[in-house]
């Protein structure tokens, strides 16, 4: 992409004549963009206007339908550049992403603090119409989302929500690029063989590849890139330099500077609080489950709690058998936090044989990318054939044209996997376009993005268990979004309950594991031969492996965001880092373990409100698939075809056409029990 400063571009075109209509990126430039966005802005205020000032008395049709088929000037402008602005970022995308975030918080919120067309949509007459399930459904999603915009408010409760959207757009933004800043301006650089000390071929070429990407043709370095930093923290023998690396790490975004995150987080914290009180809720965490499947943050701590406990215990015991191993070796200190991957590691090899250096060589990024589609193809029928010429934002990523087994177009699959400094840290999913059939048979074109370290060239990009398991999670979302079947844009892919919507891509994970897929995709990336069957029975026997650690850094975050939200500490200025601490101590956070998301850097709950008060829900939608992954098991068979043909048109299929609850039920034939969850982290009693 490209930033000169001519205004006119390709967002003036009615459509664009490229494969599947994928944005021309090549000819986008970031000086396109604000006066794009005005425009469309403009476009969109005259058509809700039209709307809220209908002569008529309002039907479905001249206000829903309507309201359904305005904006699409605006939609394909922010989705485009949304999606650069997180994966593809510069500082004139950064700078119009300042712009306009404020701008987009006030234009939403004039639409749905709007009191005639508020009047309208309760006005609409679902009975006289007989309107029809889909039908009834859109129409209950916006009276919620209307009433829990405000729109029942006095008119100075109005303005002063108006004030808080506009306001809370700046900080999240703000937020973000501080966290950018911090992420892309470390490098820890390793000089000589010292340094490099314990580290394995794999991640000593994904260190010179980081290097060369920042201007250092002959040298190592480790950036703050996730598939960088953890195999580091694995692997080096250097205590010095891993305690380096953590802390530049779990210190993101509070390093007392321009990029200090923790006065933005007060920030929010007060206004969020202070929105739920003007709509009537004791706290914002009240507010925000009240949409959800949980209902109350009482249901979701309960939930957490109950992990919590199990969890801590296996992790205490955890730590003792590394303290041990520490001491066996000689070791005159206590286990750090930067020494627990370290150590975990070596605990692995002693008690499962297995190493992590000894299972990459058969997880080619390829491989796994071949294993994630050939599930799809088993479960659903899809085929995938890749595109050899397509629009680029960015020379590494790759797309995919995917089919139903009778030919149908689907929509199109954006692979983007490898991190570079100008993508934020992280891995999701997200649409340049979403599915639909009110203006036509709209096709979804769907992204995944990575931060995976690039091997150098001509070498094959190997991950790690967990890196691959990730790229099932984001496949699973991105089916979501790509098997979408619903009319209206609002139901469709993943617009569905915060606590809902990770049952996807959860779920999707399962068939990594399991050996009948591992057999077949996880080979040799030389020698192409499969995983022998003895290190794949090792793999498996060690799922469980170090869960206590992994289950306590999750839920400690899951709770102190849960406890941040059903506070009032923003109101007096809130001390981020004693609050956290103050929530840690209450749980007895072991102090070998560190949050997984240190609230400086808890983009999933700062950069916007998405997750906030809803980390919990990773775990919430866990029961959910732990327990559907049982159907298949005991159906006999991993693809069994009528099970995965409820799960397409219950779940994946179904986007928001019904309440989780009745959708799961559906699916399911009943609602799931914490059972399978415990079982499965190997936390049961």
């Amino acid at each position: 992409m490209t930033t000169s400063t001519t205004l006119s571009g390709p967002f003036a075109e009615p459509a664009w004549d490229t494969p599947f209509g994928l944005p021309p990126f090549e000819r986008i430039e970031a000086a396109h963009f604000l006066p794009a966005f005005e425009e469309a802005l403009d476009a969109h205020t005259a058509e809700i206007a039209a709307i809220a000032g209908h002569p008529d008395a309002p039907t479905f049709a001249n206000t829903v339908v309507a309201m359904e088929t305005a904006g699409q000037a605006l939609d394909r402008v922010a989705s485009v550049f949304f999606n650069l602005s997180g994966s593809h970022t510069n500082p004139e995308l950064q700078a119009v992403e300042r712009a306009i975030t404020p701008r987009l918080a006030r234009h939403g919120s004039a639409i749905y603090l709007d009191p005639r067309l508020w009047a309208r949509i309760a006005g609409v007459d679902e009975t006289a119409e007989a309107l029809g399930p889909e039908e009834r459904r859109v129409l209950d999603r916006y009276r919620t989302r209307f009433r829990r915009s405000g729109a029942d408010l006095a008119p100075e409760a109005k303005e002063r929500m108006a004030q808080i959207s506009g306001r809370m757009a700046e900080l999240g933004t703000s937020f973000s690029q501080n966290l950018l800043a911090d992420e892309s301006g470390f490098v820890l650089p390793l000089h000589g063989e010292d340094d490099l000390a314990g580290l394995p071929p794999f991640l000593k070429a994904a260190a010179a590849s980081a290097a060369k990407e920042r201007g250092v043709e002959h040298g190592h370095v480790i950036t703050l890139s996730r598939s960088l930093i953890e195999p580091f923290l694995v692997f080096s023998t250097r205590r010095d330099l891993r305690e380096r690396a953590y802390e530049a790490w779990t210190r993101r975004g509070e390093g007392g500077g321009a990029h200090d995150n923790r006065g933005i987080i007060a920030e929010i914290v007060a206004l969020r609080a202070e929105r739920a009180r003007l709509l009537g809720f004791e706290s914002f965490a009240h507010f925000k489950l009240a949409d959800t499947m949980a209902g109350t943050p009482d249901a979701a701590m309960d939930l957490l709690r109950n992990v919590w406990t199990p969890a801590h215990r296996r992790a205490a015991a955890e730590r003792d058998r590394l303290q041990a191993l520490v001491q066996a070796e000689g070791g005159n200190f206590a286990l750090a936090r930067h020494d627990w991957r370290f150590y975990a590691e070596k605990l692995r090899r002693v008690e499962h044989n297995l190493d992590e250096g000894e299972i990459k060589p058969y997880l080619s990024l390829d491989g796994v990318i071949a294993a994630a589609f050939d599930t799809a193809s088993r479960l659903f029928g899809l085929v995938f054939e890749e595109l050899a010429e397509f629009p680029r934002y960015h020379p590494d990523i790759r797309a995919w044209s995917v089919r139903n087994a009778d030919g149908s177009q689907v929509g199109v699959f954006i692979g983007d996997y490898f991190a570079r400094a100008s993508k934020r840290s992280g891995a999701w999913m997200s649409a340049f376009r979403s599915q639909e059939r009110l203006i036509g048979d709209v096709k979804p074109i769907i992204v995944n993005v990575m931060n995976f370290a690039k091997a150098p060239a001509g070498e094959a990009t190997l991950l790690s268990f967990d890196d691959a398991r990730t790229l099932f999670h984001e496949f699973g979302h991105a089916l979501h979004g790509l098997l979408s079947d619903v009319t209206y844009p609002l139901l469709a892919g993943t617009a569905v309950s915060g606590d809902f919507v990770e049952l996807p891509s959860q779920l999707y994970e399962h068939w990594f594991e399991q050996p009948q897929v591992l057999r077949e995709h996880a080979r040799h990336y030389v020698t192409g031969e499969p995983m022998p069957e003895d290190l794949l029975a090792r793999l498996l026997a060690a799922r469980t492996f170090n869960q206590g650690f992994s289950t306590v850094e999750y839920t400690a975050s899951a709770i102190v965001d849960m406890t941040l939200h059903l506070s009032s500490a923003g109101e007096d200025g809130l001390d981020v880092a004693a609050f956290e601490a103050d929530a840690l101590e209450r749980i007895a956070m072991p102090a070998e373990i560190s949050m997984r998301h240190r609230s400086p850097h808890f983009a999933h709950i700062f950069s916007g409100d998405g997750y906030a008060a809803g980390y919990y829900s990773y775990l919430w939608s866990e029961v959910l698939d732990a327990d559907a992954f049982d159907a298949f098991r005991e159906a006999g068979d991993i693809f069994h075809p009528e099970t995965a043909a409820r799960l397409r048109t219950y779940v994946y299929g179904a986007g928001n056409l019904r309440d989780p609850k009745e959708a799961y039920t559906a699916f399911r034939g009943r609602l799931p029990s914490i059972t399978p969850l415990l079982r499965q982290r190997g936390l049961a009693a």
